[in-house]
């Protein structure tokens, strides 16, 4: 069995300043807070004598190699994000940063934040700009139509309201 993995499509590389600010605010995190402690961590297990049956300093050091991966991450992603800080001048289209309120065919409203992939996580209505909803959302105005293939089938949306507020 291979280990081969074909590469994953490039992740669009927009960030909102506020997806920027928690991206950083991780980093400083790891580096100055949570690495120092697990260090610390890790040479007092290894102070105890042998570490091959030495659980403590096993799971710090794997501990260690996770921050590590995740501040090397962070540090890249960072250097090539491009933050979008103001809103566009055409505000009554759908771009990066938006929330769009959106009716579906039996009525129920939905509410998206169109966002960087790197700011995806806890919240709520929040999706990518590399999305299928984006990618159908993106230049549309109010009132206009929208249809989504999803594994369910296809899906049709109205654009009710567009915001920029924060971006």
């Amino acid at each position: 069995m291979s280990r081969y993995r074909p590469p994953s499509p490039p992740k669009a590389r927009y960030i909102t300043s506020e997806g920027e600010r928690t991206l950083r605010e991780e980093l400083q995190y790891l580096w100055k807070v949570k690495r120092p402690e697990v260090t610390k961590a890790v040479s007092e297990a290894a102070a105890m004598g042998d570490r091959s049956e030495n659980a403590e300093y096993i799971y710090g050091k794997k501990q260690l190699r996770e921050i590590d991966r995740r501040v090397r991450y962070l540090t890249k992603r960072l250097d090539e994000l491009k933050v979008v800080d103001r809103p566009p001048e055409d505000q009554s289209r759908v771009y990066f940063g938006a929330w769009v309120t959106l009716e579906d065919e039996e009525g129920d409203e939905h509410r998206y934040r169109i966002v960087g992939s790197d700011e995806l996580g806890a919240q709520k209505g929040y999706i990518s700009v590399d999305s299928p909803m984006a990618k159908a959302l993106l230049k549309k105005q109010v009132d206009d139509e929208v249809i989504v293939t999803t594994p369910s089938g296809r899906k049709s949306y109205f654009v009710i309201d567009i915001e920029y507020c924060g971006a």
